[in-house]
């Protein structure tokens, strides 16, 4: 039984009982990126309870959503297919989400997980197979992503790797997928620093990544 029934007799309604309670897309978002344990779970969603964590955890697995499963002597958990055709719903909702943000608040965070999925959601293949194959590293903080865009392919993972640009930047990467910041403005700025690698290739990362806020 869900934890809140609207009684419609309705497909929007049913799957926002099954996905609608507080933080549950937020879980089903980071899933997508990846299977996590509990413990990585809530270090990604670090304003989360922990009680409450438990509940959605329980409340999604019950829905067919998630799944717990063994991986290398602990237990991860992971989306099933019917979890993973969220997929489109959660990319599409970011981006309608993403012409209401703003600048970060201080009490705000930025997870590699959530600008994991906000790059798929701004991710312009019809731009990108026009374009050489290119890879970026963005630096959040102690965190790294490694970006490849290789024609329409998009693959975004934890870590290093060869780059041929590397940036650290928070905050001043959605200013320019949303393109309130020029690219050289943002380097000039100090919005986004440059590590290594061309500066100049910021330009054709603003084309490959593009939402309208």
């Amino acid at each position: 039984m869900p934890p809140r029934e609207y009684r419609q007799y309705s497909g929007i309604s049913r799957a926002m009982e099954l996905v609608g309670e507080r933080w549950a897309m937020l879980i089903v978002r980071d899933l997508l990126v990846g299977p996590r344990r509990y413990g990585e779970l809530a270090a990604g969603l670090p304003r989360i309870p922990t009680n409450i964590l438990a509940t959605r955890l329980k409340e999604l697995q019950a829905a067919g959503v998630l799944r717990r499963a063994p991986r290398s002597r602990v237990i991860v958990y992971e989306l099933t297919p019917y979890g993973r055709e969220l997929e489109p719903v959660v990319l599409a909702l970011g981006a309608w989400g993403f012409r209401a943000m703003e600048d970060p608040r201080e009490e705000q965070i930025i997870t590699p997980a959530s600008m994991t999925m906000d790059l798929r959601s701004a991710f312009r293949p019809e731009v990108s197979l026009t374009l050489p194959p290119t890879a970026y590293a963005a630096h959040l903080g102690p965190a790294a992503l490694h970006i490849r865009v290789d024609r329409a392919e998009l693959s975004v993972t934890s870590g290093d790797g060869p780059v041929d640009l590397a940036v650290a930047a928070d905050a001043g990467l959605y200013r320019i997928i949303s393109g309130h910041l020029a690219p050289d403005r943002a380097i000039a700025s100090g919005a986004v620093t440059v590590l290594g690698g061309r500066g100049d290739l910021l330009d054709r990362f603003a084309s490959t990544f593009r939402l309208a806020a």
